[in-house]
């Protein structure tokens, strides 16, 4: 039985070039098109897809508020112009990311992987400072650049991001996960519910406990705590 996709794209030519490509694929039936969030999600409700080939940016709403207020389960191949937004997420239903002007052995590979949808991602495969993660919350969504990334906190079940440029971001990963996935050369625990980003590191200062705090760069500055153990061998990785 074929999936059910959906193409959605404000750009009526980006569309008609990928249905084309898609008409020599049997597995795929394109059973709705829609060139705006608000015709994406009609389009959802009366259809409900498969799989949804999404443009990310479209003018008044982008591709992530329609992932937003999207109901249904569906799978996601991100189709975008912008390489950018081509880069290897972990915090998205995204099973590929394809670049306009979509190619047909790339599209082969992204339909390829439906069948692998149900499949965890693997949690060794390690991500590098200009990978992009995808981030959400209640008002917003988008991607930011590992390297951007400060310091992650653990919040019971769920870990907080702090970006650069004082942004916060919540999202259901535990540390241990995220100590797999981040760049180890950048990224050190200094507290067994905290991540570090060496690069923001602006000093470290002992205290009387023989514990020691962490004075990260940017603004607002962070203050984090390191306990005397991760100090250890935080200096042995720095020596």
């Amino acid at each position: 039985m074929p999936y059910r996709a959906l193409l959605l794209d404000d750009e009526r030519l980006a569309r008609k070039q990928l249905r084309s490509l898609l008409a020599e694929f049997q597995e795929i039936e394109i059973v709705a098109e829609a060139a705006n969030v608000p015709e994406g999600l009609r389009a959802m409700e009366a259809h409900r897809p498969d799989v949804v080939f999404l443009d990310i940016q479209m003018p008044a709403q982008s591709g992530f508020a329609f992932l937003e207020k999207a109901q249904q389960p569906f799978s996601t191949i991100f189709v975008t112009a912008h390489d950018r937004f081509a880069v290897r997420a972990f915090e998205v239903n995204g099973l590929d990311y394809l670049l306009k002007p979509v190619e047909s052995e790339r599209l082969a590979q992204a339909i390829g992987r439906l069948s692998q949808r149900n499949e965890p991602p693997p949690v060794g495969a390690p991500l590098e400072a200009s990978d992009y993660l995808f981030v959400t919350s209640a008002t917003a969504a988008g991607f930011i650049q590992i390297k951007r990334i400060q310091c992650v906190s653990a919040a019971g079940p769920y870990s907080e991001v702090f970006a650069d440029d004082g942004g916060k971001w919540m999202l259901l990963r535990s540390m241990k996960e995220w100590q797999a996935r981040l760049p180890r050369t950048q990224f050190v625990r200094i507290h067994r519910s905290t991540l570090v980003n060496l690069d923001f590191v602006e000093r470290i200062e002992p205290l009387p406990n023989y514990s020691y705090r962490v004075l990260l760069k940017g603004s607002p500055k962070r203050e984090l705590s390191m306990s005397r153990r991760q100090a250890l061998f935080l200096k042995e990785r720095l020596v």
